[in-house]
């Protein structure tokens, strides 16, 4: 299939990216270019470099897309979708990725010595383990350290387990929305849904218990039915100031 990439520059696919919720089952589809948007997703900003979070395929093929199409509550985006991606958010690898950090930033500086170089590896051996180490009573006990050292000096306040959650929520979101632009940039579309059966959907794709679903995106070239009337927004005046 001819190679779709870099079909519309950047503001062009932000601006023609929609919430498809009705995909075309006639067209070829390339699965490979799917691949490709989400290799592209993973460079995306993400909380400390930890990327806690995993993409989870699942193609037309698959002998589970139906179910989880049922478990997205049978949307459309879901049952007509070619691919479906679960993005999973993956808190419980903290220590993994703080380690494969830590080992990366420690080879790539042998042989140096400098004061930024151990700082680094003192962020991914010690505050990571502060952040995101669970001990009984030890996220009321960060949210009064961090109201303590607050009262003298500038501080991160959101540091208890609901904040961490967030952060790694944040972080998923991120790199789906890199993947669904990166999407609608190679003339394909996309629908993020969270109206899903989380419980379900986990129990399927046998999912750790500590793992979240953070959405699941159907995939396919979009059929002009499937956008649901024009796109509305709350005016920009209303949304962006300036102080």
């Amino acid at each position: 299939m001819k190679d779709m990439v870099q079909e519309l520059g950047f503001f062009e696919a932000v601006n023609a990216r929609r919430s498809v919720r009705i995909f075309d089952q006639e067209e070829p589809f390339d699965h490979d270019i799917v691949k490709k948007c989400l290799e592209a997703a993973i460079l995306s900003p993400n909380s400390s470099n930890l990327q806690l979070y995993n993409f989870i395929r699942i193609p037309e093929s698959s002998s589970l897309k139906d179910p989880l199409s049922r478990f997205c509550m049978g949307q459309k985006a879901a049952t007509s979708a070619r691919e479906l991606i679960v993005v999973v958010t993956r808190r419980d690898l903290w220590k993994q990725r703080a380690q494969v950090n830590y080992d990366y930033i420690k080879k790539s500086q042998e042989g140096k010595s400098g004061k930024k170089s151990k700082q680094a590896l003192g962020y991914y051996s010690s505050i990571i383990t502060k952040l995101y180490g669970k001990y009984p009573g030890w996220s009321m006990l960060k949210k009064i350290i961090a109201w303590w050292v607050g009262r003298k000096r500038p501080m991160v306040r959101e540091v208890s387990e609901t904040d961490v959650r967030i952060s790694v929520h944040k972080s998923a979101a991120l790199a789906s929305m890199t993947f669904m632009l990166a999407m609608k940039a190679v003339g394909y579309d996309t629908c993020p849904m969270e109206g899903i059966d989380s419980k379900r959907v986990k129990k399927l794709l046998d999912l750790p218990e500590a793992s979240e679903i953070c959405m699941i995106i159907g995939c396919g070239k979009g059929l002009p039915e499937g956008t649901y009337g024009k796109r509305f927004r709350i005016r920009s005046d209303e949304l962006i100031f300036e102080k």
